[in-house]
C-alpha cells in the first residue's frame, strides 16, 4: 500500500540530517557517481603525502574511508553538528579536526601541507590554498558543478537564470590566478532519481543550497504537487553535475 503524503512528510521533516551520510535515502533515491572515483583517487594521493589538509570535511565520512592517511593529517569544518561528528569519527585515526568560522583564512602557517583536499566545498579559498601549500604541493577536489539539480530548484522556485559561479572553467582560471598549475579538470552530468516526496524533503534539508530557505511549511503546496506527480507518473528525475580539479603549486 502506498504511503500517504502526510506520512512521508512527517517522517522526512524530522529525521536527523547531520553529517554527510546519505544512507537514509537507500531504496528511496539514487544519484550516479562520477566515473573518476574520487575516494579511490584521494586514497592514492593521501598515501603519498606527508602532511595533508582536508577542507570542509563535513562529518569526516570521506576522509575516514581512506585506507592510509598522510603521516600528519588535519581537517577543518565550520558547522557545529558536523564538527562534532568529524571529531568523533577522525580522532581515533589521529586526525586533528579544527573549527573554522566565516573568515576567509585557514588557521595554518604558510607552506605547511603538501596535499590539500576538499569534497564539495561551499567556497574555494584559492588564495589560502596556495598560501598553505608547499612548493610542489597539490590541491585535489571534487566540486558541485554548474546548475546542479537545477530541475529540483526550478520545481520549487521557478525558472533560474542561466550561467553559474560553479563553472569548472572559472575554477581553473581562479586556480591559475593565484599561481597554481591546473593538471586535471573534468565535468560530468549525473542522473538523480527520487522515488517519493520524503526523499526530496530529506535531500533539500541536507543540501541546503538547492532550495535556499527550504522548509516543509514554506513549500507544502509544491511538495503536495510533487507527491501527486510521483504517484501518477513515477519517479522524479533530475541531474547533478560534478567536476574534478587538481592543481599544483610550482616547485
Amino acid at each position: 500500500m502506498a504511503r500517504t503524503f502526510e506520512d512521508l512528510v512527517a517522517e522526512a521533516a524530522f529525521v536527523s540530517v547531520d553529517g554527510w551520510d546519505f544512507s537514509w535515502l537507500d531504496g528511496r533515491a539514487t544519484e550516479e557517481r562520477p566515473s573518476w572515483g574520487y575516494a579511490r583517487l584521494l586514497g592514492e594521493r593521501m598515501a603519498q603525502a606527508s602532511a595533508a589538509l582536508d577542507v570542509e570535511t563535513g562529518g569526516g565520512e570521506v576522509l575516514a574511508g581512506v585506507p592510509r592517511l598522510a603521516t600528519r593529517t588535519v581537517a577543518t569544518e565550520s558547522w557545529p553538528p558536523n564538527l562534532a561528528l568529524a571529531t568523533a569519527r577522525l580522532r581515533p585515526r589521529g586526525v586533528v579536526v579544527v573549527a573554522t568560522g566565516d573568515e576567509r583564512r585557514l588557521p595554518f602557517g604558510d607552506g605547511v601541507f603538501d596535499l590539500v583536499t576538499s569534497r564539495h566545498p561551499v567556497t574555494t579559498w584559492w588564495e589560502e590554498i596556495s598560501r598553505v601549500l608547499q612548493p610542489g604541493g597539490t590541491y585535489f577536489s571534487q566540486q558541485i558543478g554548474p546548475r546542479s539539480a537545477v530541475k529540483v530548484t526550478e520545481f520549487f522556485m521557478g525558472p533560474q537564470p542561466a550561467g553559474s559561479g560553479r563553472d569548472p572553467e572559472l575554477a581553473g582560471a581562479a586556480a591559475e590566478a593565484v599561481g597554481l598549475e591546473v593538471r586535471d579538470l573534468r565535468l560530468e552530468s549525473l542522473r538523480m532519481v527520487f522515488h517519493d516526496v520524503g526523499a526530496v524533503i530529506y535531500y533539500l534539508r541536507k543540501v541546503i543550497w538547492i532550495v535556499p530557505g527550504f522548509t516543509v511549511d514554506r513549500y507544502r503546496t509544491e511538495l503536495r504537487a510533487l507527491h501527486d506527480r510521483i504517484q501518477a507518473d513515477g519517479p522524479f528525475l533530475a541531474h547533478a553535475t560534478r567536476f574534478l580539479i587538481e592543481a599544483r603549486k610550482p616547485a
